[in-house]
Parts: structure tokens; sequence; C-alpha cells
């Protein structure tokens, strides 16, 4: 008889980087002794711009971390940018966390930590300042960083909010050097 083990169909690949901030165990003491269920924190991305997070409980870690997954793929958001940064700067406050992003020149890199780090990396944004304050709970954390993603805007978003015709940006002229005679 044939062995199949080769012969088993590949995984599905995902369009999704996937990357789990968190997991908490909790305890509930019965009479037999204490039973463990899982937390996951998980988010998800296509570093291009799209990102989201889901929270999944479990008995089990992988199926906590499953759910999460589940859970982030039906919140996606898009991240508006300006090239490989943000567009403006923006500082919110989700329960006992304050998050701070400020757009960084090109070549800066992804100065930020813990969860506001994986969220951004997974958006696909390059360069950003980000400083998270207050309360370092990562689900208060992550939802703060996810809050300052939706508060957001570009310049398109903001001329069209007002009702004003979008102008590309004229290019400063470069001053003529005077001759002297």
């Amino acid at each position: 008889m044939a062995r199949r083990d080769n012969m088993r169909e590949p995984a599905a690949v995902s369009e999704f980087d996937e990357s789990v901030i968190s997991i908490n165990r909790s305890a509930k003491v019965v009479k037999g002794g204490k039973n463990f269920s899982f937390g996951a924190l998980v988010v998800i991305g296509d570093r291009n711009g799209r990102v989201g997070y889901g929270y999944g409980k479990a008995n089990e870690i992988s199926d906590a971390i499953r759910k999460g997954g589940e859970a982030a793929r039906r919140n996606l958001v898009r991240v508006p940018m300006n090239g490989q940064t943000l567009p403006h700067e923006i500082e919110v406050k989700f329960g006992g966390a304050r998050v701070l992003l400020r757009p960084a020149g090109s070549g800066t890199g992804l100065i930020a930590g813990g969860a506001v780090r994986a969220i951004l990396e997974l958006a696909g944004v390059k360069d950003v300042l980000a400083k998270s304050l207050g309360a370092s709970n990562a689900a208060n954390v992550a939802k703060a960083t996810f809050k300052a993603i939706a508060g957001l805007s570009t310049r398109e978003d903001a001329f069209g909010r007002r009702g004003i015709a979008v102008r590309p940006a004229q290019p400063v002229a470069a001053p003529v050097a005077a001759e002297n005679n």
C-alpha cells in the first residue's frame, strides 16, 4: 500500500502576517482543582496599510490564538499614510493607556515598543516616533493605538470634509542667484 504522507495538501497561505501580543492565563477553582483557560490578543496585517486586532479565549493556547486571528480578520482597518509615515501627530487615551504617534522623517525607522510597535509594523508604517504612556496593559495599549489610527486623516480627507478641491502641493522654486557685474 502506498504511503500518503507527502500527498497532504499544503496549508493555505494567508495574505496577512500574524503576531501574538499577549497571552493571559486565568484559573477557575473547582472541586477537583483548577481549570485554566487562556486569552490571546492577536494582531494581523498585510504590511501595506491594513491591520486588525482580535481577542480569542479558549481552554487551549492554540485555540485562543486561532480565535484571536479570526476576530482580527473581522476587524481590519486601513491606516492612512503619507509615504512611509503617518500624516500627522496624534495622542489618544483609552482606559488608563495613552498613546502618542508622531510622524518621522525618512530613514528614522519604527521607534516604538510593545503592542504599538507590533501594530505599526504589521500595518507597514516604516518611519514613526511612538510612545506608550500611562498603563501598560497590552489590550488597552492596542485599543488606544487603533483609536489613534481611526483618528488619522490624510490631506485629501480634510479637504473633502471642508468641500475644498484638492490642489497638488506647489514645489518651492529655488532662488535665482543675482549676477554681479
